[in-house]
């Protein structure tokens, strides 16, 4: 099991070491990418579900061939495959609104995951759209968003942070496949921030600030995780990363991880004093939506038409609003009624009679029991995807009846 999300990660880091295309574009442009091996029939159904025409976008071609550049000797011919079927929609923003990822139809890469190494890899404000017209891993889409985003920018990224970005992304990947992805996710991406903002480079400051965000989401590292971990961050510590240009990307995806793993019942933990921070920081965030709310642009993620790819499309975004925008439009009395359950909870929080050490083992045991049920889900969801991948690997099967069933690229 472990080799076949192995194998979706080294095709993943194709993503994060492809060279730019020559041709450039000024920044702001859209670009579309569209995988080689679909048929003209499934390409005109991608740019109807970008809600693109095919003359207001620059729309690129992503191959196999481009795939292979950097996998060839590091990854078996099984490995590798032989087929490029997803699709990317990427459009590079101004500074200030890091990166926004939605996905369609990507069956194990998540959203969140995507964000975090493309900020890896030195990519820094921009919106992307990843998406088949049928199940597939994903590892085409983020070859076509490395590809656009230096296309549409006119900017070459550094080699040596896609191929750092490419290691952060097996670390996540292995991880994951152990507690999770948004977990996983959530821990890499917490880490390196810290990582990042503090300027941290001593060796054992890394280890403790491991030791730290791993306490923080109730996981425990094997010696090998710990050293991989490490070996990932001082890596990262040595780079010249401006924490003030990926903090909205890393703060970003960090609040959409809590909320997601909040929704499945699981907290994490991070001391009463940051407790309190994050909680007025939230407080300030829902005031500035009530007066912006009507002003908010959700950009690309918003414009596009779901519906076109099925009713059992999959879709993951770093921006919820853009998941089925209708059923997730709150009025004003919704708002209001969140804001102050919101309070409620925290002030009976504070004062329930509870010392920390209760609470603390009132989370671990919230935890485990929940870890449980979810390592249970995962385990029946990833035999299942298995038995697809074993199904469908590199069986070139491009028809929607197949949707239900995954295809790694």
């Amino acid at each position: 099991m472990k080799l076949k999300k192995r194998l979706i990660s080294l095709g993943l880091c194709v993503a994060l070491v492809l060279g730019s295309s020559t041709v450039a574009f000024a920044d702001g442009s859209r670009v579309v990418t569209l995988g080689a091996n679909l048929n003209e029939e499934q390409k005109e159904k991608m740019l109807k579900y970008f809600g693109v025409e095919e003359n207001e976008v620059v729309v690129l071609e992503v191959n196999n061939e481009e795939e292979r550049q950097y996998l060839e000797g590091v990854a078996s011919e099984a490995q590798i495959g032989t087929k490029t079927f997803s699709c990317s929609y990427v459009e590079p923003k101004e500074a200030g609104n890091g990166i926004n990822v939605k996905t369609a139809n990507v069956t194990w890469v998540t959203s969140s995951m995507v964000a975090t190494t493309l900020s890896t890899a030195g990519l820094t404000d921009a919106d992307c759209v990843i998406a088949s017209p049928f199940a597939v891993s994903g590892t085409g889409a983020l070859t076509g968003i490395m590809k656009a985003f230096e296309d549409a920018t006119g900017e070459k990224l550094d080699e040596e942070k896609k191929e750092l970005a490419c290691e952060e992304l097996i670390t996540t990947g292995d991880l994951g496949d152990e507690i999770g992805q948004e977990k996983a996710t959530g821990v890499i991406n917490d880490i390196k921030t810290e990582i990042i903002k503090n300027g941290t480079s001593d060796t054992n400051q890394i280890a403790e600030t491991i030791n730290n965000v791993t306490n923080n989401y109730n996981v425990t590292l094997t010696d090998e995780q710990q050293a991989q971990i490490q070996s990932l961050m001082e890596k990262i510590a040595e780079q010249d990363y401006d924490y003030k240009e990926m903090k909205d990307t890393l703060k970003g995806i960090g609040k959409t991880i809590s909320d997601k793993l909040d929704a499945m019942g699981e907290k994490v933990d991070k001391g009463f004093f940051d407790g309190m921070k994050d909680w007025f920081s939230g407080i300030g965030e829902w005031f500035t939506g009530i007066f912006n709310s009507n002003d908010k642009d959700s950009g690309i993620l918003g414009e596009t038409n779901d519906s076109v790819l099925g009713d059992n499309v999959k879709i993951d975004s770093t921006d919820d609003t853009t998941v089925n925008v209708e059923s997730n439009t709150e009025d004003s009395n919704g708002s209001e009624e969140g804001f102050f359950k919101k309070i409620w909870n925290w002030f009976t929080g504070l004062f329930n009679g509870e010392d920390s050490s209760d609470v603390e083992d009132t989370n671990e045991t919230n935890n485990d029991s929940t870890e449980e049920s979810i390592d249970n889900t995962n385990s029946n969801s990833t035999e299942e995807s298995t038995d697809n991948e074993d199904n469908n690997i590199d069986s070139g099967t491009t028809n929607d009846e197949d949707s239900n069933n995954e295809i790694t690229e």
